[in-house]
């Protein structure tokens, strides 16, 4: 009788005082491949993208602090410093160098910054939509002066404070939400995503897990040419994927490609929004598979 093979099992790490959690699909004699969510999701988003790859790859998926069921910040703060650097934790304390990484959006942000300060340690990197914001959008918050900036971080940050979890009476009325999110999921795909999204309240009502801290872009980060110049020391074979119906930016209209070097391209996908993985994942699959290897 044919049976599935395990799901993968739950393990924790401590980055600056914070318990992190990942998963980890077994098979620790291949080479390692990082799988990175984005922002407001979770590892377990990555199920069927592992389970395809497990056989040859040793797949290892985190939790990003405030996340799943990683720790939150206790002052709800999440920069993207503290991103990579518990990206670079998990891998010092693992020892998975050379690594492999697949990430998407924010996690595919923290991957490139990561690569670009240690590009000896990236074996080959996937970025679904991980550049940050369209140059148009980057523009406009640097024009704004410091204080209105400071402002705007206070003004969110007072928001988020009054801010309650948001409660759902049942998983049916989550996965709602949820598609309403992503309407290229199909229902099966985001229930699961569903399911293990949320967390059940003392009352019996659901709520998301992740921090609602999260949704506040820090007002301190690298400059956009501090940012291109560690694009620009990835030295590994790098693919950007962009969706053509998200509305991310394409680099290569936008002219982002030409900080990295001759080693990245573009891979563009029609019918896919911002989670190409999942909107179309056979195509995915077939094109990493190819690339990693």
């Amino acid at each position: 009788m044919h049976q599935d093979p395990p799901g993968p099992a739950s393990h924790t790490f401590v980055s600056q005082r914070l318990r992190l959690h990942y998963v980890d699909w077994g098979n620790s004699e291949a080479p390692p491949l990082l799988l990175i969510h984005g922002g407001r999701d979770h590892c377990r988003n990555w199920d069927w993208i592992a389970n395809e790859l497990r056989r040859d790859w040793h797949v290892i998926a985190p939790d990003l602090r405030g996340h799943g069921d990683s720790a939150h910040s206790p002052d709800g703060r999440y920069t993207m410093d503290a991103y990579v650097y518990d990206l670079a934790q998990l891998i010092h304390q693992q020892k998975l160098e050379p690594i492999s990484i697949v990430a998407h959006s924010l996690g595919g942000n923290i991957a490139l910054r990561y690569t670009g300060i240690y590009p000896e340690s990236v074996r080959r990197l996937v970025a679904i939509e991980g550049l940050g914001l369209p140059p148009t959008m980057e523009a406009k918050l640097e024009n704004q002066t410091v204080d209105e900036r400071m402002r705007a971080w206070i003004d969110e940050q007072r928001a988020l404070s009054s801010r309650l979890p948001r409660r759902y009476k049942s998983i049916e009325e989550a996965l709602g939400r949820m598609m309403a999110e992503n309407q290229h999921l199909s229902v099966e795909r985001a229930r699961h995503l569903t399911v293990h999204g949320v967390a059940q309240n003392e009352d019996g009502t659901y709520s998301w897990k992740f921090d609602n801290y999260v949704r506040v872009l820090s007002h301190v980060d690298l400059t956009r040419q501090q940012l291109h110049a560690l694009w620009a020391r990835i030295t590994c074979p790098t693919l950007l994927v962009y969706g053509a119906q998200s509305w991310a930016s394409n680099p290569a209209d936008d002219g982002r490609i030409d900080y990295f070097n001759d080693n990245a391209r573009v891979s563009l996908y029609d019918n896919a929004g911002h989670w190409v993985h999942h909107d179309r994942h056979d195509t995915f699959v077939a094109e990493i598979k190819a690339f990693l290897a």
